[in-house]
């Protein structure tokens, strides 16, 4: 199992970064990831390409229906090739109120939407590396205008391409159209192995899907610490992480699995309910059971063989999330520990 380390800074949206992405490669991590929630992935892993030679750098994820796929396609092949072809783009297609209220996007049929934005961005870059004419019509997306001023270099193969996702439409659309996928931090053992697995199965049996085996890729939960103090404050993130996320009514298959499904319902009313102090509430509401189907605890070295027990034998990479893990020096120390683990 590779593991990678997270680009995530406590003082601010881009500072820190060369300085960790140095310390990601000379501590022997595999990658540096970075997920689009304050701050733009691309930027990141941009800075941590030009300071490093050798860790691979994913974006874990890049909200996809936030752009085109011209877009994002020029700025993968950027990115590609100033790395000497170490970018993995990780893709997500986010929610409907986000897409549509947040950025303003359209919205419609996600699943099909997103293979459809991966087919066409293959297609664009295809088309800059063969100089063949770019012809793209699908339902979503059209590309069928490029000329030589606005073609750029191709020096690397174009970047692998994976696709976060929970339920069994994009899961299957992951083992279709993409090289692996992003498993989503809130999911559990049991429906990786009843639902998501099987899924992505489907995909990669369809007609013109990779030949190869999906990568995985996992950044479920850890909650960590050196001190009751730390360890309490941990579960707090990662509880109300976890009630977040499950207030979502896409993912309630994932507790109903578990005979959690008024959980999910009840979670949900409360974030629509409009109280100020709806997620301390919802965090509230998941015990200590619940936390441990999405997260394992205990010290660094601890949390470390229980991710490697739980996931080892399925994920071909972990990303280490930083929910419960909120300091760098932690987040070194959990990531060591699970190389040690799997050495």
């Amino acid at each position: 199992m590779k593991v990678d380390l997270p680009l995530s800074s406590p003082t601010g949206a881009l500072a820190d970064v060369a300085t960790m992405a140095r310390e990601a490669e000379s501590s022997g991590f595999d990658g540096v990831s970075y997920s689009e929630v304050v701050s733009d992935p691309m930027l990141h892993l941009t800075i941590a390409a030009g300071v490093t030679q050798r860790v691979d750098l994913l974006t874990n994820i890049v909200v996809a229906f936030a752009r085109s796929p011209m877009t994002l396609a020029v700025q993968a092949r950027a990115l590609q090739d100033y790395s000497g072809g170490r970018l993995t783009l990780g893709l997500g297609s986010q929610i409907k109120p986000h897409i549509e209220r947040r950025f303003s996007m359209p919205w419609s049929a996600p699943a099909p939407r997103m293979a459809e934005f991966v087919s066409a961005m293959r297609a664009i870059w295809e088309s800059w590396a063969t100089g063949e004419k770019l012809i793209f019509q699908g339902d979503f997306y059209t590309h069928t205008l490029m000329t030589p001023m606005f073609t750029p270099p191709s020096d690397c193969p174009a970047p692998k391409v994976l696709l976060a996702a929970v339920g069994e439409k994009m899961t299957e659309t992951a083992g279709r159209v993409a090289d692996g996928m992003l498993l989503h931090p809130f999911t559990t053992d049991r429906y990786v192995r009843e639902v998501t697995l099987p899924a992505l199965a489907r995909g990669r049996s369809a007609a013109g899907a990779p030949a190869s085996d999906p990568e995985i890729v996992s950044s479920g939960f850890v909650v960590t610490g050196h001190t009751e103090e730390e360890l309490e404050a941990s579960k707090t993130a990662v509880r109300r992480q976890v009630a977040f996320y499950g207030s979502t009514p896409a993912y309630r298959p994932v507790l109903a699995l578990h005979g959690l499904g008024d959980l999910a319902d009840e979670l949900n009313r409360l974030s629509r309910s409009g109280d100020a102090d709806k997620w301390v509430t919802m965090g509230d509401l998941i015990d200590d059971g619940t936390l441990g189907l999405f997260a394992v605890v205990g010290s660094p070295a601890e949390a470390a063989q229980k991710l490697l027990e739980r996931c080892g034998d399925v994920v071909t990479r972990y990303a280490i999330n930083n929910i419960g893990v909120p300091t760098p020096e932690l987040r070194l120390e959990v990531a060591k520990a699970l190389q040690d683990a799997g050495a």
